[in-house]
């Protein structure tokens, strides 16, 4: 398994890997993962923030997005981050997270947020052992599939406390930072 940014040869593997992931996860998605346009806007943008890990075969099987907000939130970037159903539970997502964390720190961001549902107990004990922490808890936030409301966590991670800790520990020099 390999991480590296995402290119322009990936709209078509991207779009295959984003359909293999299960309607009720895609629900929770932002934006239209299925959308050709959007993808090839992704792949065109390139920047690094958005990553994907791939197997020996060079299938896409994660994918991870740091995206920084605007305005009085450009500090922040909000954390995507999907792992297909079939590759789940081999650490793919917490390597994501982590690479995707440095990538935050390189773009100069102070925070990083994401959004989960309560039942994504593995995703948020994985983004907790990063240091995430729960910020807030937004009642009847969001509908499902079945048009139920669902509540939606809030979990933060202060890129800059993580930072200081590794700058001293001497570990940003270890991985090149």
């Amino acid at each position: 398994m390999s991480i590296r940014a995402v290119n322009a040869e990936d709209a078509d593997a991207l779009r295959a890997f984003f359909a293999r992931i299960p309607e009720g996860d895609r629900t929770f998605f932002k934006d239209d993962v299925l959308d050709a346009e959007l993808v090839a806007a992704w792949v065109r943008r390139g920047h690094g923030r958005r990553s994907v890990v791939t197997d020996a075969d060079g299938t896409i099987c994660g994918f991870a997005a740091i995206t920084p907000l605007h305005g009085w939130s450009s500090h922040v970037g909000e954390l995507a981050l999907v792992v297909d159903p079939a590759y789940r539970g081999r650490g793919l997502g917490l390597a994501l997270a982590r690479n995707a964390l440095l990538e935050a720190v390189r773009l100069g961001l102070t925070k990083v947020v994401v959004e989960v549902v309560p039942d994504q107990e593995h995703a948020i004990r994985i983004l907790q052992e990063l240091g995430f922490t729960p910020e807030a808890l937004l009642r009847d936030q969001i509908r499902d599939q079945a048009g139920r409301l669902r509540d939606l966590i809030v979990l933060a991670h202060s890129v800059d406390d993580t930072w200081s800790a590794m700058a001293t520990a001497g570990i940003d020099e270890a991985i090149g930072e």
